[in-house]
């Protein structure tokens, strides 16, 4: 059993090693449940799920909560069926501190708030911080990020307040993505 963070929450993780088209529904259904708690219905939700769990792909999860469209993605576990169960804990956990008021509606949609081509942009990101378009090493992002604002920062002479705003941006939009 690993433990990783995702988002700020410690989650544990096993590999599945079986049934995994059933324990993909069942994530699914457990999403499904979680987000019903703040009002969410079923056919606001879509979580489509591979027809091979077992498949090395990334899970997702997008729904519409208060007008807002709301979308989590992982990708780090590899297998489909185990990047889905975190996608469910995440969800689980986030809806739980909305709930206690821990934290606020506000908080709570600025967490999953994403735009349709969420992941066309990531990609462009990428390109802007010159790492490969399916990249998901942080530490690498970030020794990069740092390269080039060094280099377009403002107060340097060779600055370009620009191309530092453009950086920043694809920076803040993979660290959402990635921490």
């Amino acid at each position: 059993m690993a433990i990783i963070t995702v988002r700020g929450h410690e989650i544990k993780t096993s590999p599945v090693r079986d049934s995994f088209n059933r324990r993909a529904a069942q994530y699914k259904n457990m999403i499904v449940a979680t987000l019903k708690l703040i009002g969410v219905p079923e056919s606001q939700t879509d979580i489509e799920l591979e027809s091979f769990a077992l498949k090395n792909k990334p899970a997702s999860a997008t729904w519409y909560y208060d007008g807002h469209r709301m979308y989590l993605s992982y990708d780090g576990c590899g297998k489909y069926v185990e990047n889905l169960y975190v996608v469910s804990q995440v969800i689980e956990r986030e809806v739980e501190l909305f709930l206690s008021k821990e934290k606020t509606k506000e908080e709570f949609i600025h967490a999953f708030s994403e735009d349709d081509d969420v992941e066309k942009q990531r990609k462009e990101a990428r390109k802007v911080i010159g790492v490969d378009e399916d990249c998901k090493d942080i530490e690498l992002i970030n020794k990069k990020y740092k390269d080039l604002a060094k280099i377009y920062h403002p107060d340097t002479g060779s600055g370009d307040v620009e191309k530092f705003k453009e950086i920043n941006k694809a920076h803040k939009m993979l660290k959402r993505e990635l921490t």
